[in-house]
């Protein structure tokens, strides 16, 4: 009969036990979370201040860059300060928590950029019925359908760790409590309650990405239709950058969570959760903030205003 042992917390391994790589591991780290911090509370004010912005589109991507924000918050900050400290040692409560948020939140981005989609679509596809469609309160709705489900999910998975048997060992490969080395720890060779989680989150996960699919082949197709050549490259240009990192940030989500548990631990394993959990964090802002118009004009009016606060003349201006 197998011993089962009460842990009470885990060991993240993360990329190496050599003192020098953990400090350029978190200098990596921390350029990356500053990055994602200063792109998406800047598209944040942006999208609060500016009543120019004040669309169904831009009201989603307030809640993108907000949820984004909080995705790469809930684990590289505590990666960073494990590396400097040298200290590795979340607790049961804590990993179980940290998993809750990040499901959460990876959930969460993903039905809203599938609410995303359907905005583009109807805004590129059916122009004239846009606001009929597009209402404050069904986005609103939809806003509130992503947090929640996302909600759910964190908490299904949360509540599938917790019921595992674990037999002593606490090593987690990874810099973050995930689902996959959380799986590899455990001494239980049935997972029933995870996998119909994992199953029913992945069929969502399909779901989702063939929708955006689907959304994103029309309006391509009718982009192509624009007589303006400038009209189509303005349209691309925002388009497949957001695809591109969509794409990115479901492909290794559905790899990471399909992967069979196995003892042996490869460099993919590593580096899979950080396609997801950071670099979507960190392009997003990017994207929206350095290609979009709007964006750019509603930021010189913000940079124009502080020069006017502190009592400048337009004359003062370079």
């Amino acid at each position: 009969m197998t011993n089962f042992t009460m842990v009470t917390g885990f060991l993240w391994m993360g990329f190496s036990n050599t003192s020098e790589l953990q400090v350029l591991h978190a200098i990596f780290f921390l350029l990356t979370y500053l990055v994602a911090l200063k792109g998406n509370m800047l598209i944040f004010t942006l999208i609060s201040l500016d009543g120019k912005l004040h669309t169904p589109m831009y009201f989603f991507l307030k809640n993108l860059s907000f949820l984004d924000l909080c995705l790469i918050s809930t684990t590289v900050p505590k990666s960073i300060a494990n590396s400097l400290s040298h200290s590795c040692y979340i607790s049961f409560l804590g990993g179980v928590s940290q998993l809750f948020l990040m499901v959460l939140f990876v959930a969460s981005e993903l039905y809203l950029l599938t609410v995303m989609s359907y905005d583009r679509f109807v805004a590129i596809c059916q122009p004239l019925h846009y606001e009929l469609i597009m209402t404050t309160g069904d986005c609103v709705k939809m806003a509130a359908a992503s947090w929640l489900s996302g909600a759910l999910f964190g908490a299904l998975y949360s509540v599938s760790i917790i019921t595992l048997p674990f037999c002593g060992s606490k090593d987690i490969h990874q810099f973050f409590c995930d689902v996959p080395p959380l799986l590899r720890i455990s001494c239980s060779q049935t997972h029933l309650v995870l996998a119909v989680s994992v199953a029913f989150g992945i069929g969502i996960g399909l779901f989702c990405s063939i929708y955006i699919t689907i959304s994103y082949s029309h309006i391509f197709s009718t982009v192509l239709k624009i007589p303006a050549r400038e009209g189509r490259s303005k349209a691309f240009s925002t388009c497949l950058p957001h695809l591109i990192v969509l794409m990115v940030f479901i492909t290794t989500v559905f790899i990471a969570y399909l992967q069979s548990p196995q003892e042996s631990v490869s460099l993919l394993d590593l580096l899979l959760p950080m396609l997801y959990t950071a670099v979507p964090s960190t392009m997003n802002p990017i994207i929206y903030s350095l290609r979009n118009k709007d964006m750019k004009t509603a930021l010189m009016k913000l940079i124009a205003w502080k020069y006017f606060s502190k009592g400048l003349t337009p004359k003062s201006f370079p």
